[in-house]
């Protein structure tokens, strides 16, 4: 959410793009008609979506918990570093040996409980984001449907699928209709 997380909406129909035979045009699409083609932006969608900002509020509240925790992991290693600094003149080098391996024991536990925090809101994450997601997919497979599309392409897919669309194939604003319609 916050680093906007987006599973994308990529390909949401099991249509295939026509084939383009020797000299021939593009196939018609299945059932004899002309292959309907729709354009999504996910991102938009999941943002306006009934829900979403609730759930985005909440992560960030538990990821800035996270957040506060690796900060006060940090803050003792480095005073600790900062203490055998000021002690290493006096120390004996068995000693300094010593404290330089608990130092790399804190870090080493600071680093995996910072993995642990991580993973933890990315498992979070998604649950707050899949019942939202299963929704929005729904719609988008209800409107495929209905208006017989065969393919939506998202906008915002990662890689880019798409460099240009006409504005009319772009079915956000009634998939964000439906969705308010549902609430």
């Amino acid at each position: 959410m916050q680093r906007h997380v987006l599973v994308s909406l990529a390909v949401l129909a099991a249509a295939s793009l026509p084939i383009v035979a020797r000299g021939q045009g593009p196939s018609p699409a299945p059932g004899g008609g002309p292959l309907k083609i729709a354009v999504i932006n996910s991102r938009e969608i999941m943002q306006r979506t009934p829900g979403y900002a609730a759930a985005e509020s909440l992560y960030l509240k538990e990821v800035e918990g996270y957040r506060t925790e690796v900060q006060k992991l940090q803050q003792r290693l480095d005073s600790s570093v900062q203490a055998l600094d000021q002690q290493a003149i006096a120390l004996s080098p068995a000693a300094r040996a010593a404290k330089q391996k608990d130092l790399q024991a804190m870090q080493q536990r600071m680093e995996q409980r910072t993995n642990e925090l991580q993973d933890k809101a990315r498992q979070r994450e998604q649950e707050l984001l899949s019942p939202l997601q299963a929704r929005v997919n729904s719609v988008i497979q209800g409107l495929r449907a209905e208006l017989n599309y065969s393919l939506i392409l998202d906008a915002d897919a990662a890689g880019g699928l798409i460099a240009a669309s006409d504005p009319a194939l772009n079915i956000t604003a009634r998939v964000l209709q439906r969705l308010q319609q549902a609430q």
